[in-house]
């Protein structure tokens, strides 16, 4: 009596793998897109948040850059940045448009602005955040 698989016994195990494989991994690319689309549609309304408070800190104008590559917060006038992370293209997500630059006032509202949207996508999965004339920000589908 031999012990082991046969080569037939092997070949069947690997196409039996390969259509499990071929059946879920459309499921996995799809959930790993959504991921990272709602990741960078979160980092945006962070960065809205932050670029908020810290006008309303500050007592200055704040001006948040909202770009492909980067996100960024400047004072007013100043020369360099006071917060800067990558933006949504670090994900792999693509942002429609040109990149935006939103003021706020030193009492927290935008100015300037008047329903900003961000649209955000990778691969099937999509996402737009939308600023409000009033600052308010929502993110939807």
């Amino acid at each position: 009596m031999r012990r082991g698989a046969t080569l037939l016994e092997l070949l069947l195990v690997l196409v039996i793998i390969g259509t499990l494989t071929a059946i879920a991994e459309p499921r996995v690319r799809g959930f790993t897109d959504g991921l990272a689309v709602n990741r960078a549609a979160i980092e945006i309304a962070s960065a809205h948040r932050r670029a908020r408070i810290s006008a309303i800190l500050q007592s200055r104008i704040v001006e948040l850059t909202i770009s492909t590559g980067t996100l960024a917060i400047r004072p007013r006038g100043a020369s360099a940045d006071s917060w800067r992370a990558a933006g949504p293209v670090a994900l792999g997500v693509t942002l429609a448009g040109p990149s935006r630059i939103i003021t706020f006032s030193p009492v927290g509202i935008s100015i300037g602005v008047s329903n900003a949207s961000f649209r955000l996508s990778r691969g099937a999965a999509s996402r737009t955040v939308v600023v409000s004339r009033l600052g308010r920000l929502r993110i939807v589908p």
